[in-house]
């Protein structure tokens, strides 16, 4: 990568797990708001269901960590946490077309694997005995290896599990204790064979930018990575937001690498993934030519939310549960307080603990689906879009922030390739995909939110 390339494109621009992101989210969008969205969307697209739990706890914090989490509460607190979650599924009931079947069940956090088994087990439970699901609908869960016995493992894949998201981070023993994280309590190895006996898929996700990772010991990271063979592997960018999450501070007293060095990081992470047939999707995700992943790629039928990338049978609009979780609906955004107390005691009294979020107009909801497209498939086809939406590409390219000098700017810079009908990404300018995404997004013109950086 060319240092003027990114010393130009490595500022911050928002990331686009949602259009707009939540910075813009506000207060003035309610509970009855959200309640409203619900109803509405039973009427709208996807009409499957997709259920995202998050559980905040943690049995410590990692200081790189940019989620709302409690480092081990009382148990108390935690118990009455676990009885709000079924109480809110029992709340969002009356709201939701009991003829649409529920596709995806994403646990996050936190550390899900904080709870027993058992708990999860129950609220697994409690989803399947109220609603219809799809045949064979994704029931993923993060995991944190540092705390976790082969038994646990085990009692996980019996409570329903069909996917594990392993959260590795980093094989480099000198990078985890410098950042507060616990290392695998089994070789992965172990937990892979014991995964493998159980019949479930197998994520791995990987974190760079961290202090004492280079270009070679993530290189090695990622090789051991490989010869496990998981069937996808995330190689995430770190994302140093300390006005946002105090607790990254004390990473800057060892130092952060550069973007330079982020960028070689990923390339050849990149490299190392390509040539052990890995095929990438979007920004960080590489899976097995097998993956249903790769076949929606090819069909062009993968999708984005906050829980990832996902296929057009999987991905539905997402229901949130739990503090700070956030809810994707066709036409609005809802996101629970992150506040604990708050959103058990607003639960308690039979009320939805939403905070803040959005509501989308027309333009904002065209202006998603062309960033999605973008985001997904490094390229936009505009009369694909017009066909998809019912609106002439003319008015999709007039409700996005499309500026023809902008893109041959892109161009000439070697990112992207353009012409009338087509956005298409250079494979050197996929690092900075989510450029180009926010020269489209007229929010951006002028705005004073704040952002972390491509790489």
């Amino acid at each position: 990568m060319k240092q003027e390339l990114l010393d130009k494109y490595n500022v911050p621009v928002p990331r686009y797990t949602s259009y707009p992101p939540a910075n813009y989210f506000h207060d003035g969008f309610t509970s009855r708001d959200y309640a409203d969205a619900i109803r509405e969307s039973n009427h709208q697209q996807p009409e499957s269901v997709s259920f995202y739990f998050h559980i905040p706890f943690c049995q410590r914090l990692c200081h790189y960590c940019g989620c709302n989490s409690y480092a081990a509460p009382k148990p108390e607190i935690i118990d009455r946490y676990v009885a709000a979650l079924h109480k809110e599924i029992d709340l969002i009931l009356p709201l939701l077309d009991k003829k649409r079947k529920v596709s995806q069940i994403h646990y996050g956090g936190g550390t899900p694997t904080f709870l027993p088994a058992l708990e999860l087990k129950e609220l697994n439970a409690h989803v399947s005995d109220t609603f219809e699901l799809i045949e064979n609908p994704e029931k993923a869960i993060e995991c944190h290896p540092g705390w976790m016995t082969g038994q646990d493992w085990e009692k996980l894949a019996t409570a329903g599990f069909n996917r594990f998201s392993i959260g590795i981070q980093d094989f480099n023993k000198q990078v985890l204790q410098t950042v507060h994280r616990q290392a695998p309590l089994l070789q992965p190895e172990e937990i892979v064979t014991i995964l493998r006996s159980c019949g479930v898929r197998i994520n791995m996700d990987f974190l760079y930018g961290l202090p004492h990772q280079t270009e070679a010991s993530f290189a090695e990271t990622i090789e051991k990575a490989v010869s496990l063979k998981p069937d996808r592997l995330v190689t995430f960018s770190y994302a140093h937001v300390p006005w946002a999450f105090p607790r990254q501070k004390v990473l800057e007293k060892t130092g952060l690498p550069s973007g330079d060095e982020k960028s070689r990081m990923f390339e050849a992470a990149r490299k190392i993934l390509c040539e052990a047939d890995y095929q990438p999707i979007g920004l960080d995700h590489f899976v097995r030519k097998d993956d249903e992943l790769y076949t929606a790629l090819l069909n062009g039928q993968l999708h984005r939310n906050f829980q990832g990338y996902c296929t057009r049978r999987t991905t539905g609009q997402v229901y949130a549960f739990g503090v700070t979780g956030i809810s994707q609906l066709g036409t609005a955004y809802a996101q629970n307080t992150k506040d604990i107390m708050e959103y058990i005691e607003k639960v308690e009294a039979g009320i939805l603990p939403v905070a803040k979020g959005y509501l989308l107009s027309r333009e904002e909801q065209i202006t998603r689906e062309a960033i999605e497209m973008l985001m997904c498939n490094y390229r936009i086809d505009w009369n694909e879009l017009s066909e998809q939406l019912s609106v002439p590409a003319r008015s999709i390219k007039q409700a996005t922030a499309y500026d023809e000098a902008c893109l041959r700017e892109f161009a000439e810079d070697g990112l992207v390739e353009f012409d009338e009908n087509q956005i298409r990404m250079t494979p050197e300018g996929r690092l900075f995909v989510r450029n180009v995404a926010a020269s489209l997004d007229k929010l951006m013109l002028g705005t004073n939110k704040s952002f972390s950086k491509p790489v």
